[in-house]
């Protein structure tokens, strides 16, 4: 067992999550199809950087990271992914809004009040 490959050392289980349920995150990374979302060719991507999405569930993973799962309603894609793939558009860090200026902050939190509602070709319309 000694042979398992991590992140880190660090384990993010000692702090409690980044993230609540029901909280509106923005997508930092690409994520693709690793074989483990049905219907979906490998490699196909089922958020792109910037997708905004809602926190449904909190789980872990290797008994070290808090697994977030995220529905991005605007694709209808339901996926996990850790907290430093994502970031809240609910609570930005202090210092994060410091670093992006008001000018930034405020078109974030213009997109966290915007509803999300599904593109049209993933509508049942």
């Amino acid at each position: 067992m000694g042979d398992i490959s991590r992140d880190s050392d660090w384990v993010e289980l000692n702090d409690p999550p980044r993230f609540d349920f029901g909280e509106r995150v923005v997508s930092r990374h690409v994520v693709r199809n690793d074989g483990t979302y049905p219907g979906l060719d490998i490699g196909a991507v089922l958020v792109n950087k910037g997708d905004i999405g809602y926190v449904t569930s909190v789980g872990t993973f290797l008994q070290q990271f808090y697994i977030y799962a995220v529905d991005f309603v605007a694709t209808g894609c339901r996926v996990g992914m850790k907290g430093r793939e994502l970031m809240s558009l609910d609570k930005l860090p202090p210092e994060l809004a410091l670093q992006l200026g008001p000018d930034k902050v405020a078109r974030l939190r213009s997109l966290a009040a915007a509803p999300l509602a599904p593109t049209p070709e993933h509508s049942d319309a």
